[in-house]
């Protein structure tokens, strides 16, 4: 893969995700009643990131849960098992926010969704993505978004991190 472009140096990473945590502040009904589940892998340090943006700005601690959504994917085999990681009073009656790094068919999104169904009945979900490059495949859309990056199906964004790459930046590679 080449870099066609860098999108994000890690200022900009910084600067969005203090954006994202200021529209959560502003939109939640009750940042009280709040959970981050960061999608594994690069959606557990964006959401980590993100509520300690809330607790510095809000001065309200929103729990970091981790969700390994592998068992909900619709193009894995079934017989894959994963320990669920999310519990009933994680998320029943809380205002859950869905963190992941890309927005691109929405198959993650919606496997996270069944995961959050499948322990509780939250009182609303919504979705944080550091990008939305667009292409969906299913009917879903970021409530927060870092920065909309149209692109070609023969591009890939990638998204690294500090906590999981040793950097943090936003490329497109061809």
């Amino acid at each position: 893969m080449k870099l066609k472009n860098l999108l994000f140096d890690e200022t900009a990473v910084k600067r969005a995700l203090t954006r994202l945590s200021y529209e959560i502040i502003e939109r939640a009904p009750n940042i009280e009643n709040t959970v981050l589940i960061g999608i594994k892998t690069r959606g557990v340090p964006l959401a980590k990131t993100i509520s300690e943006n809330l607790s510095r700005n809000s001065g309200v601690n929103v729990p970091v849960l981790e969700l390994d959504i592998t068992h909900y994917r619709d193009d894995v085999k079934k017989e894959i098992e994963v320990a669920d990681t999310l519990k009933k009073q994680d998320v029943e009656g809380k205002d859950v926010i869905l963190v992941d790094d890309v927005l691109f068919t929405g198959r993650t999104t919606r496997a996270a969704i069944d995961a959050v169904f499948s322990a509780g009945r939250a009182s609303s979900i919504k979705l944080a993505v550091l990008v939305d490059r667009g292409h969906r495949e299913l009917p879903i859309r970021a409530d927060f978004v870092g920065k909309n990056v149209p692109s070609s199906l023969k591009e890939k964004i990638v998204v690294k991190l500090d906590e999981t790459d040793g950097e943090t930046s936003v490329g497109i590679y061809e």
